[in-house]
């Protein structure tokens, strides 16, 4: 396959619909798949507002957002919705048995041709490559919250990944305007393997009584130039994310520098899971 054309995003939560918001904008036809359909109309609605947010800072015409919103359709169906696909990015929950069957069923009705690729932002690819008849045509691609905004895209092969797929991802991503930085595949990648046990010490260092909350993020903020503490970026990233990685890297990696704080987990148990249900380590009430 010489180029990616059309793309097909499974799933129209918080990423997917910031990756359908940067592939239409960058000329890319986008079909956005969700089997609830007001979860489609809501990631419309989500990506129509960003896109005004652009106009309003000068980086978007007009012209150019009622472009990018005529490239989008949508679909309740995944079989439909990746029948004519080049590119589909899987963008659902961090569940690791959710990720294996919706990769069995794109593999059984994308066409032949079509690189299936993971936003996962931790579970192994070789192991959902298994689950596919063309394991040298899936890839990771873990773009970063919020899509539109954050340049990094993560490229991490499996061991089956050919240097083709790998070559066209890159390829596509540097078309979006993004930066890759590639990884192979260990549990976490990069990004998380370094990220999580930061945010999982600070939940520690809360629990313990070392500091109060707003004590740990404005040390790491100003110590250390972060522009999140790691208690807010917790939030925003959802406690039962960042939960379910750090247990892809503890039962992954065998080191029990990776288990998930004690804290954490009651948190995830009580229901508060960050900005989405509107309390986590902070109270989002009022936002």
């Amino acid at each position: 396959m010489a180029e990616i054309r059309k793309v097909a995003v499974v799933g129209a939560g918080t990423m997917g619909n910031g990756i359908v918001h940067v592939f239409a904008q960058n000329g890319y036809d986008v079909t956005m798949i969700d089997v609830s359909a007001q979860a489609l109309e809501a990631a419309r609605k989500t990506i129509t507002g960003n896109l005004d947010r652009q106009i309003k800072k000068g980086a978007l015409s007009e012209a150019d957002r009622d472009a990018a919103l005529g490239r989008i359709s949508t679909a309740n169906e995944l079989a439909e919705g990746v029948k004519d696909a080049d590119l589909v990015v899987e963008a659902a929950t961090e569940n690791t048995d959710l990720k294996f069957r919706i990769f069995e069923q794109i593999d059984a009705a994308a066409p032949a041709h079509a690189i299936l690729a993971s936003n996962t932002s931790s579970i192994s690819i070789t192991e959902i490559a298994a689950r596919t008849r063309r394991p040298d045509r899936v890839i990771g691609m873990h773009f970063m919250n919020p899509v539109p905004v954050m340049k990094l895209v993560e490229i991490i092969r499996g061991l089956a990944t050919s240097d083709e797929t790998t070559r066209l991802v890159v390829e596509t991503s540097e078309k979006l305007g993004k930066t890759v930085a590639e990884a192979q595949d260990y549990p976490g990648f990069v990004a998380n393997r370094i990220l999580m046990p930061m945010i999982n010490e600070a939940v520690f260092c809360l629990m313990e009584g070392v500091a109060t909350r707003e004590a740990i993020d404005t040390v790491m903020k100003l110590g250390m130039n972060h522009p999140m503490g790691p208690l807010a970026l917790a939030d925003l990233i959802g406690l039962d994310t960042c939960l379910a990685i750090l247990e892809v890297l503890h039962r992954g990696l065998g080191d029990d520098k990776y288990r998930p704080c004690p804290l954490l987990r009651k948190y995830v148990a009580s229901g508060k899971l960050g900005r989405k249900t509107g309390e986590g380590f902070y109270s989002y009430a009022a936002a």
